[in-house]
């Protein structure tokens, strides 16, 4: 009967000390840095998901291919480019900007490792182009 004690007692030592904190499953909130490693996203909850704002972005970042032609002089940095705000498996599916051919694809999100996140845009709801992104510290 005195084990009880002393196993409930590690039992809240492994719960408080040995999870790390990154062990929440499905939780990609922070920065972010692109496949090509050049961008960084912030993800942020947002509408019972996440949403996900450029950040930084090499050289001198412009929106150059918006359909908008109003807004191809303005900064990429700011700019949100993910909305994935509905719960889809494993993941979230929403709609993602691509600045670099200024077109929005249904996309999705899903957290693979603690420090990897895969995000895809699908044109036609079957053709779709996968990136890795890795979680930044």
């Amino acid at each position: 009967m005195t084990t009880v004690p002393f196993r409930l007692a590690g039992l809240a030592l492994l719960v408080t000390f040995g999870v790390p904190a990154y062990a929440a499953p499905g939780e990609p909130s922070g920065l972010w840095l692109t496949e090509t490693g050049r961008s960084t996203v912030k993800i942020v909850p947002c509408g019972g998901g996440y949403c996900g704002t450029i950040v930084s972005a090499p050289g001198k970042a412009l929106d150059a291919n918006n359909p908008d032609p109003a807004l191809r002089g303005r900064s990429v940095i700011g700019v949100q480019i993910l909305d994935a705000r509905k719960p889809d498996g494993g993941g979230f599916s929403g709609s993602l900007y691509n600045p670099n051919d200024g077109k929005t694809y249904s996309g999705s999100l899903r957290l693979t490792k603690p420090d990897t996140l895969e995000v895809s845009g699908c044109v036609l709801g079957f053709v779709c182009k996968s990136q890795s992104w890795t979680r930044t510290r």
